[in-house]
């Protein structure tokens, strides 16, 4: 026991002398005024060192200010009743002195025995930390272990200090007036009797009124009498609800329904959208495919967004139809939320709750207004958006791009488009076809200048010798160049009078030579040339010319027949040669 509730030393104790004085002036009896007798007393004042009381005898007592609790002393008033006992008389000023301390420790130790053994509880305030626990004022010092102090670690142990709480008494002697108390056993006693006691009276579809206690990511823990229940995200609203933060907060008093309960397992489901119908059903009959409706943009996501047709029903805009570009943008960059738009029902499901929206499909598409603006041979022009080995796209509007097909880059061969295009190149072409329905249009450059090939057969014909440049080798003759763009073949046995097995073996790629039209297909775009017949033509008429400027008596006639006899005239190709 603390010095304050030790019994007073020897040369304090109530004297023979004292007790005869006080016998005589006041007659009490020796059963009044044992030693140590509690007594209680109404406050009469209060000075700075002593508060008097009234105990009932002809003389006041008197109680060390100290004895009090800072808090006590604060609002103790006149007419308060004060519990102390009797330690001794000053006979010089005539008082009895009193203590509350020692009466306050008779009174702990008695609470104590009677909670220890009737496994009640007892209330303390929490004075100081100590080592591995705390020290708690229950009317003497108790130990409260750090592991007992609740039911969940503690955070912030220093917080319960100067707090006060109820305990159980873990152990206690009342000779050594030791005790340890526990603050978890009476928390857990006291939910124990909760549970028992909500689960009495709860049933499935009962309405309820609790408070919010904490917020998760799936839902929010209600307290509803001491039991906490789980009110799942999914039952707060027939909508969808991206954090329950949206709906409700923390210390929120909420009205729920009991949707299922589990007392082995201390579980408890709650609803709050169960107050109101199910706006799903019948939905199909509302709502059909193909229809145009207003909404509201609600959240985004990376796949798309949602929009809310009417309270607690929200339908999902596929990323692949907010727009009709060939790219998928972001909803971000398309939308915000809390934004009006028109979108189209492309699907309904009732049964899972899912509606397919498009936002694409409630605007004209892009291509119907451009083919409506510009038809198939118009020029326009446009910004080189990507190249690839097949062609170029071609951003000919905004968010309409077009391909060059790498065939319609240049009449000349090319290998790879980025020979004569670049990204971010602007570029005029030719419209060339649009095809709404396959969402492509095609565009060409070479085309600007006209037909290279319409131009060619206007101007050649049959028998025409041109200068021509070896481009490839095959087995089966040369290909040539006869202009930028215009290529033409020289079969093996147009190659020379002479036998070649391999073209190979007597041309080269870049070698330039004379060539004879011998045949031309302006539907295929296709032209045969002959290397031998060009020459026999050549060397024909370079005789001819000699003849003219030389002066013989001969006739020209004789002298031609002559000459002619010499050269001999090429074989016939046959058609399966050729």
């Amino acid at each position: 026991m603390t010095d304050a509730t030790k019994h007073p030393e020897t040369n304090e104790r109530m004297s023979q002398e004292d007790y005869a004085d006080l016998l005589d002036r006041y007659q009490f009896s020796t059963t009044e005024i044992t030693q140590g007798k509690l007594v209680k007393g109404r406050v009469i004042k209060k000075t700075p060192t002593h508060v008097l009381v009234d105990i009932g005898f002809k003389t006041e007592g008197v109680i060390p200010l100290e004895d009090f609790r800072e808090h006590e002393i604060e609002d103790l008033q006149p007419g308060d009743e004060v519990d102390a006992t009797l330690e001794r008389t000053d006979r010089k000023d005539g008082y009895m002195i009193l203590s509350k301390k020692r009466a306050d420790a008779f009174r702990a130790l008695d609470n104590l025995e009677k909670a220890f053994t009737h496994n009640g509880w007892v209330t303390g305030i929490v004075k100081e930390r100590s080592k591995s626990g705390f020290l708690v004022d229950v009317g003497i010092e108790a130990f409260l272990p750090e592991s007992h102090a609740d039911i969940k670690a503690i955070k912030d142990p220093d917080a319960l200090v100067g707090q006060s709480f109820k305990f159980k008494v873990m152990k206690f002697d009342r000779k050594t007036e030791n005790a340890v108390v526990s603050r978890r056993l009476f928390l857990q006693d006291e939910r124990e009797k909760k549970r028992r006691r909500v689960f009495s009276h709860i049933v499935q579809g009962q309405k309820v009124k609790g408070q919010v206690k904490s917020l998760t990511s799936f839902g929010a823990f209600v307290d509803i009498g001491g039991v906490e229940g789980l009110l799942h995200v999914s039952d707060m609203s027939w909508g969808k609800v991206a954090h329950p933060s949206e709906l409700f907060q923390a210390g929120q008093e909420v009205e729920v329904v009991i949707l299922d309960f589990n007392e082995k397992d201390e579980r408890i489901s709650l609803g709050f959208k169960q107050f109101t119908p199910d706006p799903w059903v019948d939905l199909d009959q509302r709502y059909l495919a193909g229809q145009r409706i207003t909404g509201r943009v609600v959240s985004l996501t990376d796949f798309g967004a949602f929009v809310e047709l009417e309270k607690g029903v929200e339908g999902l805009v596929h990323i692949s139809d907010l727009s009709w570009s060939r790219k998928l943008v972001h909803p971000k960059k398309v939308l915000t939320p809390g934004q009006e738009v028109v979108v189209t029902i492309l699907e309904i499901n009732p049964t899972s709750k899912r509606i397919s929206l498009g936002l694409k499909q409630a605007m004209p598409h892009p291509l119907e207004v451009f083919k409506q603006k510009y038809g198939v041979g118009s020029r326009v022009k446009g910004t080189v958006t990507s190249i690839t080995d097949f062609g170029a796209f071609l951003e000919v509007e905004k968010g309409i791009e077009g391909l060059i097909h790498i065939s319609d880059i240049s009449w000349e061969k090319i290998k790879h488009p980025s020979e004569k295009l670049k990204v971010g190149d602007e570029a005029e072409v030719i419209i060339l076809n649009i095809d709404v329905e396959k969402q492509k249009v095609s565009l060409g450059i070479k085309q600007l200048g006209g037909d290279i090939w319409e131009d060619f057969f206007g101007r050649q014909k049959m028998g025409d010798i041109l200068k021509v440049k070896i481009v490839r080798l095959t087995d089966f003759g040369v290909f040539v160049e006869i202009m930028p763009g215009i290529e033409g073949v020289v079969f093996t046995s147009e190659l020379d009078e002479k036998k070649i097995e391999k073209p190979s073996e007597a041309f080269a790629v870049g070698d330039e030579r004379n060539a004879k039209i011998i045949k031309m297909n302006p539907k295929a775009k296709k032209i045969s040339l002959s290397f031998k017949q060009a020459q026999f033509d050549m060397q024909r008429a370079d005789f001819q010319k000699y003849m003219e400027s030389q002066d013989h008596g001969m006739t020209l006639g004789e002298l031609m027949k002559d000459q002619l006899a010499k050269i001999h005239s090429p074989k016939k190709v046959s058609k399966k040669e050729e």
